[in-house]
């Protein structure tokens, strides 16, 4: 796989894979961080890596307070790649796509995500209303974002312990079947004409309202969570 952009190089250069070649501009060159992996001389930074190695679906949910993304759907690599920097950034235990009909992580999704899936578990799973039912007997809660009458504000659920966040294709929102396997869905409160968000935008507002709410050793503020009607005490 070739990996090209200033960030995504520097991510590549930090993370697991194995590096065959890089490339990158004579300015570029001159920087500490890739003068020693000795480039080539190019248009831009560029390196040759391994394929990119996908997670174990099933390792995810082994922290306590685990929390993964699931993207049912999102074909659109830069989506992809922008959840998966929100992600990483964000301290989450992984992302889960499907092995089809969804983008896979390619250079244009490693380009998107400024690098971040070099340190982020990626995981496919081929039947992701399968997963979510498995992820429930892991004892975590699913939650999937969705506009639907009967989704509760998303600062509602108490969000403790192992979480699974659920988002849909940006249009087509949540399957059914993905919908029903969910516990809870929840909804961002939109206020002005454009009835719904970019799926990355919709992630960040959605991951940080957790950490936000009820995680309030990850984050500066604090605002206790109320219970979900599913009560989790």
């Amino acid at each position: 796989m070739i990996v090209y952009g200033r960030n995504p190089v520097r991510e590549a250069l930090r993370g697991p894979r194995t590096v065959a070649r890089v490339w990158a501009s004579d300015r570029a060159a001159r920087d500490s961080w890739l003068r020693d992996a000795g480039p080539h001389l190019a248009d831009d930074a560029a390196l040759e890596v391994s394929d990119f190695e996908y997670a174990d679906a099933g390792s995810l949910l082994r922290g306590e307070d685990a929390l993964v993304l699931c993207l049912d759907q999102v074909t659109d690599p830069r989506n992809l790649g922008a959840v998966c920097r929100v992600a990483e950034t964000a301290g989450a235990a992984g992302v889960v796509i499907g092995e089809r009909r969804s983008a896979q992580v390619t250079p244009v999704v490693c380009r998107a995500s400024a690098g971040a899936v070099e340190h982020l578990a990626v995981a496919r799973v081929s039947n992701l209303a399968d997963y979510l039912q498995g992820a429930k007997r892991e004892e975590a809660w699913v939650y999937g974002a969705s506009s639907a009458a009967s989704a509760v504000p998303y600062d509602q659920p108490d969000y403790r312990g192992r979480v699974v966040l659920v988002l849909g294709s940006e249009g087509r929102g949540l399957r059914p079947r993905v919908a029903a396997a969910c516990d809870q869905l929840i909804a961002i409160p939109m206020r002005g004409r454009v009835g719904s968000l970019n799926v990355a935008a919709a992630a960040a507002v959605l991951v940080y309202g957790i950490l936000q709410f009820v995680r309030p050793g990850l984050t500066g503020f604090h605002k206790p969570g109320n219970l979900a009607p599913t009560d989790k005490a």
